[in-house]
């Protein structure tokens, strides 16, 4: 998908997911979606973009997929740069901090992110990058 198709898309669909409080926009293919606030690197300004995420005890897991393209998505490299965000989940917002999962975490955790979203795989397969998995921490 083009780049202005996928903004285009993600705009509309945060649109729905806030007037609804997820209601509606709150699923893809199954999986949950929840909308991540970031302060982006370069603007300082707001940037929201929806996710799926899989829920871990009170955490939340992301993948950095961007649909196997061959950079990192925006995001990812906001949390980089800073890594306090902010997770919507239905109508509740949740501050959380960010960090990226080591190696032996990510394998542990990527199997369940397949099964939650089984496109991960077929992502990873498109890109010669290593998809990054990020865990959100509510603070």
């Amino acid at each position: 998908m083009r780049l202005s198709l996928m903004r285009a898309a993600s705009a509309l669909n945060t649109w729905i997911y806030r007037r609804t409080g997820g209601t509606w926009a709150g699923r893809f293919a199954g999986a949950p979606v929840g909308l991540l606030t970031t302060t982006g690197r370069r603007s300082g300004e707001a940037r929201t973009v929806p996710l799926l995420y899989l829920a871990d005890g009170a955490d939340f897991i992301l993948v950095a997929s961007q649909g196997g393209a061959p950079r990192h998505p925006g995001w990812f490299l906001n949390l980089a740069a800073d890594p306090s965000a902010e997770m919507q989940i239905g109508a509740r917002r949740i501050p959380v901090t960010a960090h990226e999962a080591g190696p032996e975490e990510r394998a542990l955790l990527w199997p369940r992110l397949v099964a939650l979203y089984p496109a991960y795989d077929q992502y990873q397969l498109r890109t010669t990058r290593r998809i990054p998995v990020v865990r959100l921490r509510p603070r």
